[in-house]
């Protein structure tokens, strides 16, 4: 068995600890409770010739007053990018953190969740925006930790890519 840390990165809000949570144990809350620091989770998993312990470093959410400090970075071996599907610049707040792990550790395997695709109504990545972004990266996923749509794929597509990539 191989132990990876992975750190989940995107702005406050977006969903991080709930996906976390989906994942590791199959729950959701509607209480929202902003990260303060970092939670770290872990949950094995199989990747094909390999078990994986991921090491799951839920850091606190990017706000322009607030850093993502570098330190919570080093040594991942893989990254879980989240954004909220219902605030488009969240994108953007993702994309900003993707270059800092790049910054600080080099180039690792990561994957962008696109969060809170439950809520149709609220929902604001329009058809052509996913299409974009389905053609810039084949690591992409429209998620929901409240239904669970697409979280455990994500998570195993992270692992296969972190044993790939050793």
């Amino acid at each position: 068995m191989i132990q990876k840390k992975v750190c989940m990165l995107g702005a406050h809000g977006v969903g991080k600890t709930s996906l976390v949570m989906r994942f590791v144990h199959s729950r959701f809350s509607e209480q929202y409770l902003s990260t303060m620091g970092v939670k770290v989770d872990r949950k094995v998993v199989d990747a094909g010739t390999r078990k994986v312990n991921m090491m799951l470093w839920d850091i606190h959410g990017e706000e322009e007053s607030r850093k993502v400090a570098g330190n919570y970075m080093r040594g991942t071996a893989g990254a879980m990018l989240v954004a909220d599907g219902t605030r488009i610049e969240t994108l953007d707040a993702a994309n900003v953190l993707l270059a800092r792990l790049r910054n600080t550790v080099g180039d690792v395997p990561w994957v962008l969740m696109v969060n809170k695709h439950d809520l149709v109504d609220e929902w604001a990545l329009s058809s052509s925006r996913t299409a974009q972004l389905e053609r810039k990266t084949q690591n992409m996923h429209l998620s929901s930790a409240k239904t669970g749509e697409h979280v455990e794929t994500a998570f195993y597509q992270l692992a296969m890519m972190m044993v790939k990539s050793q």
